[in-house]
């Protein structure tokens, strides 16, 4: 069982409604942290609001909600260390090929997968270097590092930019003891992959995983809040994948 320590510091997670950003946020919790939970889905109902968790309900792509949300973070728990971007959309049906999508789905998904990353770090980092440093993880996907007979275009793209950002970032604040470093995620079982509705459909997908099963949220927040901690303290503009073996397979 991995221990992490998180007392007295506090972070912001986005896409926190559900899923990899949820377990990531209860995971913080329990370590002792103070977390702002940011997501346009309602609280989920085991989350319990207090002096120690904040949770705001909005639309990440507004700038001003961004800053807002986090300026009262920061006013209410006294710093900010840590952002874990987790939001992010993957439309089934609507985002495919570059040469047939709707170009409207296109910017859509830019300004939520990626466009509102940037909200996020433009308002996290002024606090952050308040407190002396602080680190971020960006999740983004394997889907970016190799092709689909199925695209999903703007997904990928707005994907791969994640990481762009991210190392960029680590370059030009590493003087500063700022860190950021993205995560991969291959398949994992999150509200997010809905079709996989049936354990004959999640052990179907399973069997194309080396490791034979899908990813829980749970593991991909162990290895958010590695990159958190200070157990990372020498870790940054790293690319983590995580996909039980899937970019092993030709």
């Amino acid at each position: 069982m991995l221990k992490f320590d998180f007392s007295d510091k506090s972070a912001v997670v986005t896409g926190a409604g559900g899923g990899m950003g949820l377990a990531i946020a209860q995971k913080l919790l329990q370590a002792g942290g103070s977390v702002l939970m940011i997501d346009l889905k309602p609280k989920p109902d085991e989350i319990s609001e207090g002096d120690c968790c904040t949770y705001v309900q909005g639309d990440l792509t507004d700038p001003h909600f961004v800053t807002s949300a986090i300026d009262m973070a920061a006013s209410k728990f006294g710093r900010i260390d840590y952002l874990a971007n987790v939001a992010g959309v993957l439309w089934f049906g609507k985002d495919r090929s570059l040469l047939d999508m709707d170009l409207e789905v296109w910017d859509q998904v830019f300004d939520i997968n990626l466009k509102a990353m940037v909200h996020t770090v433009r308002a996290v980092v002024p606090h952050m270097r308040k407190s002396g440093g602080g680190a971020m993880v960006h999740f983004s996907t394997i889907q970016c590092l190799r092709g689909d007979a199925i695209p999903q275009d703007a997904y990928s793209a707005s994907k791969a930019g994640v990481g762009a950002i991210s190392k960029s970032l680590a370059m030009q604040l590493a003087v500063e003891g700022i860190r950021s470093n993205t995560i991969f995620p291959g398949p994992t079982l999150t509200p997010m992959q809905a079709r996989w509705d049936t354990n004959e459909k999640i052990e179907s997908v399973g069997q194309h995983i080396p490791m034979g099963r899908l990813g829980t949220p749970g593991e991909l927040a162990n290895a958010a809040l590695f990159l958190l901690s200070d157990g990372a303290s020498y870790i940054t503009g790293a690319e983590l994948v995580i996909d039980g073996g899937v970019l092993l397979k030709s």
